[in-house]
């Protein structure tokens, strides 16, 4: 079981990293972010878990990389005006 989450988290990483290479995503897209910090974010963990302390500086030192991408990506959908569209209510619709 121990390997299989290792082998899944790293997949999350690792599977993004291969779609930019390729020119299928973008490491600026929510999906990639996303999937790195929760890749990152387990091995992290584990790492933790099993003293392993300098994978824990690599997987810690990702995950807060990714962390600040997707904060800097919100804010920039924030800044765009890019949330979802919402209807006027009804006291703006005249």
């Amino acid at each position: 079981m121990h390997s299989t989450i290792q082998i899944a988290a790293s997949l999350l990483i690792l599977v993004p990293f291969i779609l930019a290479q390729v020119g299928r995503l973008t490491p600026s897209s929510l999906a990639y972010i996303v999937l790195n910090l929760a890749g990152s974010i387990v091995l992290a963990i584990d790492a933790l878990l099993g003293a392993q302390w300098g994978f824990l500086l690599l997987e810690g030192v990702w995950a807060v990389v990714s962390a600040i991408s997707l904060v800097r990506w919100a804010r920039g959908r924030r800044r765009l005006g890019a949330g979802p569209a919402r209807p006027p209510r009804a006291s703006q619709r005249r």
